[in-house]
């Protein structure tokens, strides 16, 4: 139980960070239902499964790997720079028609979404330094066992997945109080916040 507990805390504190998550969230749960919601979680939360398997399976390569600084510069400025192109591109394209608070479908596919969520989750340096320190702290240092790792990074997932879908359900329960003009301010306010968060992560790459 105390595995469960632990990795329950873990993802509740990943759960309050105001990141490039929460507002790719928010706005895809808000701008275009639950469903749509859920597919950019499935993004998220794809990229952290595949981030855990990989660590865990090559985490003493991967290790030496950070401490190359031109692999922490690459990262972090292209990861910067795709977190721009996506902010761009909110700030850019037309919201979905929007008629008191009921959503006409758009031309999003799911994939696209899918794929919003992935690299929104991938290219952000945090979560891949996160599940190798993680990971390094728990089976690297041979704290947890097989087993014992299984149990705590699935309570982490689990917790994650249960306060993304609360995020979505958020959006969607909001959603009925929202005009067309709250519709722009939240993709401008989304997209400003990724362009942000993308300029801030190339500006600490190259100054490390």
């Amino acid at each position: 139980m105390q595995l469960i507990f632990n990795g329950v805390q873990v993802g509740l504190a990943l759960a309050i960070l105001l990141g490039p998550i929460f507002f790719a969230l928010i706005q895809t749960g808000v701008e275009r239902g639950f469903r749509a919601g859920i597919m950019v979680g499935l993004g998220i939360w794809v990229s952290d499964l595949i981030f855990i398997g990989s660590a865990y399976a090559g985490l003493n390569f991967i290790t030496a790997w950070t401490k190359d600084d031109n692999f922490m510069l690459y990262l972090g400025i292209a990861g910067g720079i795709i977190l721009v192109a996506v902010g761009v591109g909110t700030l850019l394209s037309k919201p979905p028609d929007w008629d008191s608070g009921s959503i006409i479908p758009s031309k999003a596919s799911y994939f696209s979404l899918w794929l919003k969520g992935f690299l929104v989750n991938t290219v952000n340096p945090f979560t891949f330094f996160f599940w190798i320190s993680m990971m390094g702290a728990t089976v690297g240092d041979k704290e947890y066992s097989r087993k014992e790792a299984l149990v705590f990074f699935t309570a982490i997932i689990t917790t994650i997945v249960i306060t993304d879908l609360a995020k979505v359900l958020l959006a969607k329960y909001i959603r009925q109080w929202m005009t067309f003009k709250h519709i722009l301010w939240l993709r401008r306010i989304s997209g400003s916040a990724l362009i942000i968060f993308g300029v801030v992560l190339v500006i600490r790459s190259l100054s490390i």
